[in-house]
């Protein structure tokens, strides 16, 4: 069974929660209510998110601040920030959201279709990588044990190289068509950022992935220091 991924839907007003778990509800994911910043902060502590989408406007600690304590935290600062606001202050507030730290900025009211759309990217995102780490952490365990084996499966490690190396290679043809698709529909900067983030983790994931194969020298020096 594949696990759900959470998305953390915050806000002050029921209503409001309501209603984006009416939108969302056609993802089939794992929607987490938080009704104030803290209550957020919260729920982070324990749990991992796809993406959170955080009301502006929220008595005590609003959004902005929220959003900045998330940053902040090793833990949680690259999950993806969807801001929303009842409010348009002009560029100078859409700014603000962006340099808190948002990977998107939406004024209510908002068409639920694109919501939507924009949430199952970045679920689907989530998944991936989190299908990367455990072929990562499975490829780990089976080339240490082989170490200790004394190399009698010198060949399976191989496999599942070739196995992490293409579904890597799945995503990064994803990625590249996502890149694609937002420049000819000529996208907003935080799209465009988003996507250029996703590629440079991947770069990153695929210079580790060549180290571990055989011949590079990388394999040797790399998996001790991930113990």
């Amino acid at each position: 069974m594949v696990q759900k991924a959470k998305i953390l839907l915050v806000d002050d007003r029921p209503e409001n929660l309501l209603a984006l778990e009416a939108i969302l509800s056609a993802l089939d994911q794992t929607l987490v209510r938080a009704s104030s910043g803290e209550e957020a902060l919260k729920a982070l502590l324990t749990d991992d998110f796809a993406v959170i989408l955080l009301d502006v406007q929220m008595p005590g600690m609003d959004g902005f601040e929220t959003a900045a304590h998330i940053k902040r935290r090793e833990r949680t600062r690259d999950i993806p920030i969807i801001f929303l606001t009842a409010i348009n202050h002009g560029p100078h507030h859409t700014f603000r959201g962006y340099a808190a730290g948002a990977v998107d900025y939406i004024s209510k009211p908002f068409d639920p279709w694109v919501l939507r759309a924009k949430v199952s990217v970045f679920v689907e995102l989530y998944m991936k990588n989190c299908k990367l780490r455990e072929q990562a952490a499975l490829l780990r365990l089976q080339l240490e044990g082989d170490g200790h084996a004394g190399g009698e499966h010198e060949k399976e490690p191989a496999g599942l190289l070739a196995e992490l190396s293409a579904r890597l290679a799945a995503v990064e043809e994803q990625a590249e068509a996502l890149s694609k698709q937002l420049d000819d529909e000529s996208a907003d900067a935080a799209a465009v950022a988003t996507a250029a983030h996703l590629e440079r983790k991947l770069t990153g994931l695929r210079r580790a992935l060549d180290a571990l194969e055989p011949g590079t020298g990388g394999g040797a020096g790399i998996l001790p220091a991930q113990k």
